[in-house]
């Protein structure tokens, strides 16, 4: 299915294994004023031979134009477009054989928060979700009413417990929500490091990878 919306025209970057010869995915969502071809230097830090690493690119380098923790309304209709873009994504890797169960989502600050709100949305098992500095979407006390089950999705979340952009309680009350949903979450807080991704997260993130199969 492909839309009208903002992001819909925009390309996909690709790295890793040929799509068509792959054996499993990971869909790579980029932060604010990032490029999709940026964010794919995960691909080297998380690489698997057989996997087909793919990162869409966001119409001006931008998801959404406003903070996470905004009302939702404020955010569309470009947030819809950036949820849609992903569902793209994955039905190309679909359509290529390879199952959901062995695609892994993940991103980076913006496109943490995308990410995490994505699966959550369309729950059933990937392969894995990886949210670098970010959490679900909303403001405090958004009704978190997703329905379905992720099926011991394994999750990671990772984040700064001083992070200017990501409230540390959203990250923990994130992962909550994921784990009622029926996820393997693992959630860490790190004190004092900046807007960035630590190696230590790189290797909870290897862990993923490497049971993909």
């Amino acid at each position: 299915m492909t839309g009208t919306g903002a992001h819909q025209s925009q390309p996909i970057y690709a790295a890793g294994k040929a799509l068509a010869e792959a054996r499993g995915a990971m869909i790579l969502l980029h932060g604010r004023g990032a490029t999709g071809q940026s964010i794919l230097s995960l691909a080297a830090e998380l690489h698997h031979p057989d996997l087909a690493y793919l990162a869409p690119q966001a119409e001006g380098n931008t998801w959404y134009p406003y903070s996470f923790l905004m009302p939702l309304e404020q955010n569309e209709p470009y947030l819809d477009s950036a949820l849609q873009r992903i569902a793209e994504v994955l039905a190309q890797v679909e359509a290529a054989g390879i199952p959901v169960e062995r695609v892994i989502i993940g991103g980076f600050s913006q496109g943490a928060c995308l990410a995490a709100e994505f699966v959550a949305r369309n729950a059933r098992r990937y392969g894995g979700l990886l949210v670098f500095s970010g959490g679900l979407i909303g403001p405090s006390g958004t009704l978190r009413n997703y329905t379905g089950t992720l099926a011991d999705t394994p999750v990671f979340l990772g984040c700064s417990d001083v992070d200017f952009h990501i409230p540390k309680e959203r990250v923990m009350e994130s992962a909550e929500v994921l784990r009622k949903m029926g996820a393997q979450v693992i959630a860490k807080l790190y004190p004092g490091m900046e807007h960035t991704i630590s190696e230590d997260e790189l290797q909870q993130a290897r862990q993923i990878v490497n049971k993909i199969y």
